[in-house]
């Protein structure tokens, strides 16, 4: 096995949650402006069926328009309803582009720090049309690299997408692991080119087993770290 030289993530729900205004009573808030009577209770289901309905372009080409209709699923299954949704859709998804819109998971600066003072590299690769050198300045994250799918053109899980981290890195893909939210998007799309990943289910969806994290503080040990 190659020695390990770095480590990618992935940013929404790994590094970042969403802070209140994209949150239940943020989509609360932005639909009375617009005249929809959501409900904040229904937002967590309503986002659970939205990710089962949630397609990529077949081609794995960055599409603003799927995150669109994405979030008009969020929107009606929280009982929005009628010509509104769309403009509302727009106006969530512009919101998702801001950094300051973004909280940091309290697990993700130290560990970052302690993966840097093993001398690792780091790097970010996301499916966002946000500017990810913006978010690294924001949050004073120290990574070495970033790879957004607005800006590369084709998203998680094409190969390409890692590849370009890697190659920003100067790494190989026996040198580098992937952490991230998605069974889909991150951990298969990156052992696809040849990385090792780790699901991060900081929800518990998928019982334990090797290569799951209940959150950031357990990588260290599972990547071999003393």
């Amino acid at each position: 096995m190659s020695r390990l030289r770095a480590v990618l993530f992935d940013v929404d729900f790994t590094l970042a949650k969403p802070g209140p205004l994209l949150g239940p009573g943020g989509y609360r808030r932005a639909g009375a402006r617009r005249g929809l009577d959501l409900d904040p209770a229904l937002y967590e289901p309503a986002r659970a069926a939205a990710i089962d309905d949630l397609a990529h372009h077949p081609e794995l080409e960055h599409d603003e328009a799927i995150w669109i209709r994405f979030t008009e699923d969020i929107i009606r299954g929280m009982g929005g309803r009628g010509d509104t949704v769309s403009g509302l859709a727009i106006e969530i998804v512009r919101a998702w582009e801001q950094s300051t819109n973004f909280e940091l998971y309290e697990d993700a600066p130290p560990v970052l720090r302690e993966l840097r003072r093993r001398g690792l590299w780091l790097g970010l690769v996301s499916n966002t049309s946000r500017d990810l050198d913006r978010f690294v300045d924001t949050f004073s994250l120290d990574v070495d690299a970033v790879v957004s799918s607005g800006a590369h053109g084709k998203v998680k899980p094409d190969p390409s997408i890692f590849r370009a981290a890697l190659f920003l890195l100067g790494v190989g893909e026996q040198e580098a692991v992937m952490v991230g939210d998605s069974l889909t998007d991150d951990v298969a799309g990156a052992r696809s080119i040849g990385m090792r990943a780790f699901l991060l289910d900081r929800e518990g969806r998928h019982p334990d087993g090797p290569g799951i994290l209940r959150d950031l503080y357990a990588l260290p040990a599972a990547l071999g770290l003393p």
